[in-house]
């Protein structure tokens, strides 16, 4: 068994890390409400949006708009990988990690390229590891992601797939189901995707609309921004997922620095109480080795 000094160091070591998690787990709970506020501001206009390219497509002609169009044969790839910039967030960073990973492992397989866009110095350091030299990365960012930041992706990603460098371009990222709990997300911004049969299918009356000066123009306005926006939306969603993530990650460290604490003090009271049982036995002896020589 442990000598007294050995488990009171122990005792303080953990004591020391409870308090580190437990300051950070109260930080990320700080966070997580503005993180979540400004995913709810940010859905409304994103659904607003994917609904009148429903109705656009109803009307707009089969190939109208390049990022509309579906490239025949899939050849080069472009991967949005979204992670985070710090660790300690349990398993946030290496779920999306692998799931692209593993995506890019099934297109290599199939002869198909794969570039990157790395968002986080988590998703930097992996594949720079793996010597994987990326088209664009952004660091310092993936607590408080901006509009330029997706602005520039979608523009890198846009100008590729309209001049046909790219076939396909696909997010990853995690999504905030709650404070609590993340969802992988694998999604496809091009090309873009959508549903004519949408509109028909909603309850309530149905609109018709008229465009000026043309359904193809107001299109070729709405696509870019449509796709900085599921961009931006993923950027942002991630962001609240890395806090809930990073709260519950320490929250379950400091209830395990909790139950450690307990084991070490019981630990501590039966050496104590070994040692003391061990003087008293020696000063009975000693009191009974005297009385004999007497």
């Amino acid at each position: 068994m442990a000598n007294l000094r050995d488990i009171k160091k122990r005792i303080t070591s953990v004591t020391s890390t409870k308090q580190i998690t437990r300051t950070m787990e109260m930080v990320a709970t700080a966070k997580i409400r503005r993180a979540t506020d400004r995913v709810v501001a940010a859905t409304p206009y994103s659904d607003a949006m994917m609904r009148m390219l429903n109705n656009l497509a109803a009307n707009a002609a089969e190939g109208s708009h390049p990022l509309l169009a579906t490239h025949a044969e899939k050849k080069h790839v472009l991967f949005v990988v979204v992670a985070s910039d710090r660790g300690l967030a349990g398993a946030f960073n290496t779920n999306v990690l692998h799931a692209a990973e593993k995506q890019a492992s099934k297109y290599t397989e199939q002869g198909v390229a794969v570039d990157y866009i790395l968002c986080g110095k988590k998703a930097i350091g992996y594949f720079s590891y793996r010597g994987v030299a990326p088209s664009m990365s952004f660091a310092g960012l993936s607590a408080d992601p901006t509009i330029d930041e997706a602005r520039r992706i979608a523009s890198f990603a846009r100008e590729g797939y309209a001049n046909g460098g790219y076939d396909e371009v696909t997010v990853f990222y995690n999504h905030a189901r709650n404070a609590a709990d993340q969802d992988l997300r694998v999604e496809q911004v091009l090309p873009v995707v959508v549903s004519a049969d949408k509109a028909e299918a909603e309850e309530g009356p149905q609109t018709s609309f008229e465009f000026e000066p043309s359904e193809a123009e107001v299109l070729g306005s709405l696509l870019p921004a449509y796709v900085v926006t599921t961009i931006y939306h993923a950027l942002i969603d991630s962001a609240s997922a890395e806090q809930g993530a990073r709260r519950k990650a320490m929250k379950s460290a400091t209830d395990n620095a909790s139950d450690i604490i307990k084991t070490l003090q019981r630990q501590y009271n039966r050496a104590r109480q070994g040692a003391i049982t061990t003087e008293i036995s020696e000063i009975v002896g000693g009191a009974a080795a005297l009385k004999k020589e007497e």
